[in-house]
């Protein structure tokens, strides 16, 4: 059971860090040091932006419950 979270939890960390890297820099950070603040005038979210905002927190839910599930494993 321990195995089957782990690898749960490697798949899940790989998933997450692909998705953040896929989302459209928001400015006012990092991304406007490095030439990424220009953006286009286009208002408001796509929906594509919206689903891919949804399948990062579910992945995220998914990691949380991976990392809770394998610290209860490793309590007893």
């Amino acid at each position: 059971m321990e195995l089957l979270f782990t690898i749960l939890l490697i798949v899940c960390s790989a998933l997450m860090v692909l998705l953040v890297l896929l989302h459209k820099g928001r400015g006012g950070g990092l991304s406007d040091m490095f030439g990424g603040g220009v953006s286009s005038s286009l208002g408001g979210s796509s929906v594509a932006e919206r689903n891919l905002d949804r399948f990062t927190i579910g992945v995220g839910v998914i990691w949380f419950a991976c990392v809770i599930a394998l610290g209860l494993l490793k309590a007893y």
